[in-house]
């Protein structure tokens, strides 16, 4: 089947990843993914990875520039699109160790994607202990979301041992579209953007009473916005200049330890989640040399705001809320207490909400203004570092018969942001990626054993409680026991 090619131009939220990007500062997001059984064959699972790829029509287009800067970047069809280019084959040194593993993932992390190509890269790499098999996948923020992206990579994998039977569909790459074409469609972009401005304002004038309340949001929301740009997050070791080589580390853990701790000291799992990060980086900071008395660190949380009827798509729909880190409280109880009360606060704020708006907003500004207006969203003097979660299919997952064992997820670094950690859960496991400056964090292996202890400490306390509980429930239920039966005796009974 010939394809139907079409220009799709980059979201406002999207464009602002591709100006977000530096030389230090590369703006890929992926995963390390490891496997039980050996690997397969390099061209066996090429063909397994092209006869899906109409399911991600994306990922075979490119960048398109406009001249001129009229209107923002679009995706195009790359006539010249090549699976093999895409798809790398490696393996790694004796003995095939997490050390050797670790190297190889903070290399691939360390480059930047080409833009002149689809923007994506999966490594196939062999010689893992115990004769395994893992991917390293990278792929362009400006590409997929960590949400979206969950599902899209899915497509790779089956729910069952044996593969679904899929043929890879002809496919014949639309004709590139010309300068004057791209100048025609960023003038026409810019035109239609007021247009729908007013559509919408017409649209206001037949429901003023509901315009009234949105308007009433969005103002709050946006204010709220601007109070946190004016309240900077502290000056920490984790603010300095990076370079464009990083590492990683990860931390495996079980999901039923989060859910131990929810239960007996209450919140949701993502609450115990940042309750550890909180109690690590204030371990960390305090193994530095830091003082963390009244230090409140500020995570840059991204949050979904995908609809249902958008589940699926490629592109982000994403906002960033900023949650409160208390790295100053030392007792877990109290620290997870204090972080289960910020990001309610936060979810019931309309800081999203007005995140959304502005990013709404730079879809009618010119690239130039965009660029400046994407600093001001996603300024980094805002927040300390990036921790995001993400919610992984709980039952396994198989790729050509083997079964996949973790899911780590790597983030990115923004300027002078030396580490960020992302969280994923799969399979009744949760994975922390680490990844971290090269020359910043030689230390980074130290966040990880942080990350640990900070659970253990939580987990200790909320298997204490859960006990004295049992306890106290058990306790009461003898005496119900003993009343009921001295009762009956004197009835009679």
């Amino acid at each position: 089947m010939a394809n139907q090619g079409h220009r799709d131009r980059l979201s406002a939220i999207d464009a602002s990843f591709l100006h977000q990007e530096k030389q230090s500062s590369h703006m890929h997001v992926g995963a390390l993914l490891t496997f039980d059984g050996p690997p397969p064959e390099l061209q066996d699972f090429r063909r397994h990875l092209e006869s899906r790829l109409s399911l991600v029509p994306r990922y075979r287009q490119k960048l398109a520039f406009p001249p001129l800067e009229m209107g923002r970047p679009f995706w195009v069809d790359d006539p010249s699109f090549n699976v093999d280019y895409h798809v790398r084959h490696t393996a790694l040194p004796r003995p095939g160790g997490d050390d050797q593993l670790r190297l190889l993932v903070g290399r691939i992390f360390s480059q930047r994607l080409d833009r002149s190509k689809p923007l994506w890269e999966v490594w196939l790499v062999q010689g893992l202990e115990g004769g395994r098999f893992a991917l390293i996948s990278k792929t362009h923020h400006a590409l997929v979301d960590g949400v979206a992206g969950v599902d899209i990579a899915t497509v790779l994998f089956d729910l069952q041992p044996v593969p679904a039977e899929m043929a890879a569909e002809p496919w014949t790459p639309a004709p590139e579209p010309s300068d004057a074409e791209l100048v025609a469609e960023g003038v026409a972009g810019l035109v239609r953007t007021p247009l729908s401005l007013v559509s919408r304002a017409i649209g206001a004038l037949q429901d003023p009473g509901r315009s009234a309340e949105q308007v009433r949001e969005v103002a709050e929301g946006i204010g709220e916005l601007v109070w946190a740009g004016l309240n900077p997050a502290p000056d920490v070791p984790l603010n300095v200049e990076i370079g464009p080589h990083r590492r990683v580390w990860w931390v495996e853990r079980r999901l039923s330890e989060f859910k131990e701790i929810k239960n007996a000291l209450g919140g949701t799992v993502n609450d115990v989640v940042l309750a550890v990060v909180a109690g690590a980086l204030g371990r960390w900071l305090r193994s530095r040399g830091v003082r963390t008395e009244g230090l409140e660190l500020r995570a840059l949380v991204p949050v979904s705001i995908r609809t249902q009827d958008e589940h699926g798509r490629l592109g982000n729909r994403i906002a960033a809320m900023r949650g409160p880190l208390p790295v100053y409280v030392r007792d877990p109880i109290e620290r997870l207490r204090l972080v289960q009360r910020a990001m309610g606060n936060l979810k019931q704020s309309k800081q999203a909400l007005g995140a959304e708006v502005i990013a709404g907003l730079q879809g009618f500004a010119p690239p130039t203004l965009l660029a400046q207006a994407s600093r001001i969203n996603f300024s980094t003097r805002l927040f300390n570092l990036i921790v995001t979660n993400v919610p992984g299919p709980q039952f396994p997952l198989y790729l050509l018969g083997r079964e996949m064992e973790t899911i780590v997820p790597i983030a990115f670094l923004p300027e002078r942001h030396a580490l960020a950690i992302a969280i994923m859960s799969y399979n009744g496991k949760v994975d922390f990626g680490l990844l971290g400056d090269y020359d910043a964090m030689p230390d980074l292996e130290d966040v990880g054993r942080t990350l640990e202890e900070s659970l253990e400490e939580l987990l200790a306390v909320a298997r204490k409680q859960s006990a004295a509980s049992a306890r106290a429930n058990g306790g009461e239920t003898s005496t119900a026991n003993r009343g009921r039966a001295a009762a009956k005796a004197s009835d009679g009974e």
